[in-house]
């Protein structure tokens, strides 16, 4: 971390701001931005336009766009980012996953028709601006989040193998086809006695030359080099007679500021697709910019990067792009060089107007087999086989999650892998909230303490009581679970017990049904001769089940009272007497 932002986030973070000031960053960072730190911004702005030209024209391919919406993703979505979004160092712009989802998902809504296709997207953008917007009115920064890193890491590797299966045929020069991940495979392994040698040989050379660039000199505009070589490469000598397909001439000019002309209404399945859109930026944008936040000594503000990512597809949306995100690559290329505040993305974006006003022309001879190996080294990022490993290491269950993510977007497609990702994320949830772990106590040896005695076998039991705590919230979707693993610990027991304590020690919050949960189990176990004791409750689960009158029935539970305590009083100790003569304050 260097001084100069060290400084900058010590102040940007030394107290709240609040206002406008707290919707409208640059009031916070032009207010420390240091003359020194010009020069820094303006090369790295121009550093990432020259990454992102190159790299926006790949990916609009994947939208099955014309090359320029790309190009308009970084003009316009990166400026609106600046003014409005909390990270110093996040780059704005399309990326290959929300490309791929918006391509295959709106061939199916564009009937073949070029204009509509632009129009959806420009409308998947505008759908999503305007859900980011709302979700950052409704404070909902936390419930967009729902995604776990363990199914993203399957669903982007997932992605990845999808993506690159449409970009594999233009690297093998023949025409591929097909609808899904495996038809793509059929389809291409029957094409390729129709491999175009010279395609295949000038795709593998950049593709070399992309790799080695990234391992030699990270952060360097190698995609740049690689284009400007092969439009080269094509202009002046007979390669271009070879069979090549290339980009073509670009509308020269900045884009119209013209809204789609569509409406949601028009377009089944268009906030489906807008929602996930926003469910993969938004995780990709916050992982990246907290990534980038903590290298350099602030923090971001979770909900103001749904306002930044608003405000950029806005802006999209309005001059002829598609939804845009942050994501970590061109990030990494912003923060490599040099960027201190969001001025580097209003020096991309100048650096991209001028380029599309006066340099459009000189695209017209790249080849789209450059573009796919372009797209095939970007996304051989998103394949995190030491993470997927690591999982498989710590939790196997976990590493299951993560595969069913990655089959989901396999079989059912990216859209569909997306909302099935959500589904398996809310589902997981459920079900560690269903099912807490209900563990049963011991004594540490040679303290008065308790724990865990599964997880430490030497715990010492003590004879007649079990003792248990629940590892949750006592909420009415897990009671009956919590109920039934009570009972089963008590019927298991080599001694039957004439106490148990249960432990609420790490149960933050109990609702009504596990108060009365907590009373049928009273009764319950009063009638076998047994009786139960409540310990170390927090003060708003004391006043619940006070009011539910537990403590008339189970005996006193104060803030005061511990597991040994109540084991004590059982055994006929004095722990409990200055709580018994009404001494302890309740």
């Amino acid at each position: 971390m260097t001084e100069e932002t060290r400084s900058a986030g010590e102040i940007v973070n030394a107290s709240p701001v609040r206002g406008w000031r707290a919707a409208f960053p640059p009031a916070q960072w032009l207010a420390v931005y240091r003359p020194q730190w010009l020069a820094h911004d303006a090369i790295a702005g121009v550093t990432l336009a020259a990454y992102g030209i190159p790299v926006s024209l790949a990916y609009a391919s994947l939208a099955g766009l014309p090359p320029q919406y790309g190009i308009y993703c970084y003009l316009v979505g990166g400026l609106l980012y600046a003014l409005f979004g909390s990270s110093r160092q996040l780059a704005i712009g399309p990326t290959s996953a929300i490309s791929m989802l918006v391509g295959v998902t709106i061939a199916g809504m564009a009937e073949g028709d070029p204009a509509r296709w632009a129009d959806i997207a420009a409308l998947t953008a505008l759908l999503m601006g305007g859900m980011c917007v709302l979700a950052w009115l409704l404070r909902l920064s936390s419930l967009v989040n729902f995604i776990s890193e363990t199914i993203l890491l399957g669903f982007k590797a997932g992605a990845a193998l999808t993506i690159a299966m449409t970009q594999l045929p233009k690297l093998f020069g023949v025409k591929g086809g097909g609808d899904g991940f495996f038809e793509r495979i059929v389809i291409l392994w029957g094409q390729l006695p129709d491999t175009n040698p010279a395609v295949l040989t000038f795709g593998l050379v950049a593709l070399a030359v992309l790799l080695l660039g990234e391992k030699l000199l990270p952060g360097r505009p190698l995609a740049l080099f690689v284009v400007v070589a092969s439009i080269v490469a094509l202009s002046v000598t007979p390669l271009a007679d070879r069979g090549f397909s290339i980009v073509g001439a670009l509308p020269q000019g900045l884009p119209d500021f013209r809204l789609p002309e569509l409406r949601a209404r028009d377009v089944d399945g268009v906030i489906p697709l807008a929602f996930a859109c926003l469910l993969l930026a938004y995780v990709e944008s916050v992982s990246a910019a907290r990534a980038l936040a903590q290298a350099h000594g602030y923090e971001i503000d979770a909900r103001q990067e749904l306002l930044g990512l608003g405000a950029a597809n806005l802006a999209a949306a309005a001059f002829q792009a598609y939804p845009v995100a942050g994501g970590l690559s061109q990030s990494s290329v912003n923060d490599k060089a040099g960027a201190k505040t969001p001025l580097a993305l209003v020096v991309a974006s100048a650096t991209i107007g001028v380029c599309l006003l006066y340099l459009t022309g000189l695209l017209s001879n790249l080849p789209n087999v450059v573009l796919a190996t372009i797209v095939l080294v970007a996304v051989k990022g998103l394949i995190k086989i030491g993470e997927l490993r690591h999982v498989w290491q710590v939790s196997r269950f976990e590493f299951s999650v993560s595969m069913v993510a990655f089959a989901g977007v396999l079989f059912l497609g990216i859209l569909k892998g997306v909302m099935l990702a959500v589904v398996v994320s809310m589902l997981l949830l459920i079900r560690r909230a269903a099912r807490p772990h209900v563990a049963l106590l011991g004594r540490i040896p040679g303290t008065r303490n308790y724990s865990d005695i599964e997880r430490n076998p030497d715990n010492e039991a003590v004879a007649g009581v079990l003792v248990f705590r629940v590892e949750a919230s006592l909420l009415y979707f897990n009671v009956e679970h919590v109920r039934d693993a009570v009972r089963e610990a008590i019927r298991s027991a080599a001694v039957p017990p004439g106490l148990v304590v249960c432990d609420l020690s790490t149960s933050p919050h109990v609702d009504l049904a596990g108060t009365r949960m907590l009373a049928a189990l009273h009764a319950q176990l009063q009638a076998g001769g047994i009786r139960l004791r409540l310990v170390d409750a927090r003060a708003a689960v004391r006043d619940i089940l006070r009011a539910e009158g537990l403590e008339e029935r189970v005996g006193y539970f104060g803030r005061r009272i511990s597991v040994a305590d109540a084991i004590d009083e059982f055994h006929g100790g004095a722990g409990l007497r200055a709580a018994q003569t009404g001494l302890i304050p309740r």
